[in-house]
């Protein structure tokens, strides 16, 4: 692990943060073509390092004083560490939580571990009467390293326990404002782990009573074999495909089946943590906005879109929300003309757009009875994105009224119209995955998927120690400022709010797999 502070030089660039593992040193590992192979079991990371970048385009006022200006003045500072990753203690008292709960207590009411799915009219922000120690659950781990900043409406956060061989990277896209994805940088993960801790424990026992041998981390080394995509109604079950030799070694024993429906039990388990403490924090936020909207009526319209990435031993999850994107480089089997090999872009997460004709004909097809639906290729003549957190006036009449003249939507006549079901997908990494960018729109704009993970591998490739997030990030000013017949030095000087006319907020993750130790930095740019 490293950080380290930067002079600002000419432009944007004022903080940087990143995280490199130090991992199965004086091991053997397999090399290919420059990468190292990650091995089939392990309970180390397995992922080398991370390379992050942001850079704001809007001129966003950090106001944050939301939640009683609690979640701005105290709990988003111990979080956030924009110069470093800084150590945190994952207290089983939930702190963070705790306060926020106890600041709120006039709005927010305090459940047992199993809530009920709350009315129109009440939020329920986890805060267990008896939650497992830390030590007990899921991603245990009794201090984590974290990282975290903003740029612009752009949220982007890491947490790591290299020990444990867990990361947790999130990029909360915001929009018409900064406070929902503020809210979520400052809730959702703590949120997950607390749901993560619940299923911990039974997961454990589950696996104990089906292998009478095998630990919770070598569980995760029997998942599936390529990714799935759960679909948004419900959870189905998760179905196998080859497994590693270790796996055909324990059929010899004959517990495989035991195994593997412990192993679908947990992995599903995991996804459903990942669905609830979403639907816990949209709930929350939107309970807030309603008590908060008379002081505060543009609440009602800030949204944010969500992804979220989990890696685990050799399982890699994700949710999203919205038009954020996670990119998994693989080996296409082949080699370039130069004799490096080629890579194949894949896409893990569902593009939530009314670009995307599934999306838009599902989006008709939920609301037959008003035409009005989409207009001018926007959700009611609004959003572009047909899922996302908060944006509570497209979702509760009560909200929508909060608004003046305009600003309000007229025939809000079946609401919801964005959705909060979130696309869930697991991965499991194979020898032939090499990294995964993780991007908000704004990076998509100017870059195709195929184009980001051409320019990260013959980046990686000729900067072996170098930042490949910065480097993308780099490449879409380029591609911006000739777009608009700048010089990229012309642009970076045009102030954010106007500059926002040439590119979005943009945010980027760039994860290596395998124990290839390459980048060396991270950035984020405001």
């Amino acid at each position: 692990m490293w950080g380290e502070t930067r002079d600002k030089p000419e432009g944007e660039l004022n903080v940087s943060f990143g995280y490199q593992c130090n991992v199965n040193r004086g091991r053997s590992l397999e090399i290919s073509k420059g990468y190292e192979i990650l091995p089939k079991i392990q309970k180390t990371s397995s992922f080398s390092c991370l390379s992050g970048a942001a850079l704001s385009a809007n001129a966003t006022l950090a106001n944050t004083n939301i939640c009683n200006g609690l979640l701005g003045a105290e709990i988003l500072p111990s979080l956030d560490s924009p110069n470093s990753f800084h150590k945190v203690s994952s207290s089983p008292a939930l702190s963070r939580l705790d306060l926020l709960s106890s600041s709120l207590q006039s709005t927010m009411s305090n459940l047992s571990c199993s809530p009920s799915p709350p009315s129109d009219h009440e939020s329920y922000l986890l805060k267990p009467k008896s939650a497992p120690s830390t030590s007990e659950g899921f991603l245990n781990a009794m201090e984590v390293q974290v990282a975290g900043g903003a740029a612009g409406e752009d949220r982007v956060q890491a947490v790591c326990s290299e020990e444990n061989g867990w990361l947790f990277c999130a990029i909360y896209d915001g929009f018409n404002g900064r406070d929902a994805a503020d809210f979520l940088a400052g809730t959702l993960y703590e949120t997950v782990i607390v749901y993560f801790n619940l299923i911990g424990c039974e997961s454990k026992h589950d696996l104990s009573r089906a292998s009478n041998s095998l630990y919770l981390d070598e569980s995760f080394q029997y998942t599936l074999g390529n990714s799935n995509t759960i679909p948004q109604e419900k959870l189905p079950s998760i179905t196998h495909s080859d497994k590693d030799s270790c796996f055909d070694s324990i059929n010899k024993h004959g517990s495989s089946t035991k195994i593997e429906l412990a192993s679908d039990s947990f992995q599903q388990g995991v996804l459903d943590s990942l669905l609830r403490a979403l639907n816990q924090a949209e709930n929350d936020f939107l309970y807030m906005v309603e008590q908060e909207m008379v002081n505060r009526p543009d609440l009602v319209s800030v949204g944010s879109c969500v992804l979220v990435v989990l890696l685990h031993g050799n399982d890699l999850y994700t949710l999203n929300l919205g038009d954020s994107r996670a990119v998994l480089a693989t080996n296409s089997e082949g080699d370039d003309t130069e004799g490096n090999e080629k890579l194949k872009a894949v896409q893990l997460t569902d593009s939530h757009t009314v670009d995307n004709e599934v999306e838009k004909n599902q989006l008709l097809f939920d609301h037959p009875d008003d035409p009005m639906t989409i207009v001018a290729e926007r959700v009611k003549g609004k959003l572009r994105v047909t899922r996302a957190f908060g944006v509570g006036y497209l979702k509760k009449k009560i909200l929508n009224d909060a608004l003046m003249g305009i600003l309000r939507v007229r025939n809000l006549i079946s609401p919801p119209y964005v959705s909060t079901q979130p696309s869930l997908n697991v991965h499991t990494i194979s020898k032939s995955d090499r990294f995964v960018i993780l991007g908000s729109d704004g990076l998509f704009d100017f870059l195709s998927n195929d184009e980001a993970v051409k320019l990260v591998h013959s980046f990686i490739l000729s900067n072996p120690s170098g930042d490949p997030a910065k480097f993308l990030l780099e490449q879409l000013v380029e591609r911006a400022a000739n777009s608009a017949g700048f010089s990229m030095e012309e642009l970076m000087n045009i102030p954010a709010g106007s500059r926002r006319k040439y590119h979005d907020d943009v945010t980027v993750i760039v994860i290596i797999l395998g124990t290839n130790q390459r980048t060396t930095k991270a950035s984020t740019c405001t």
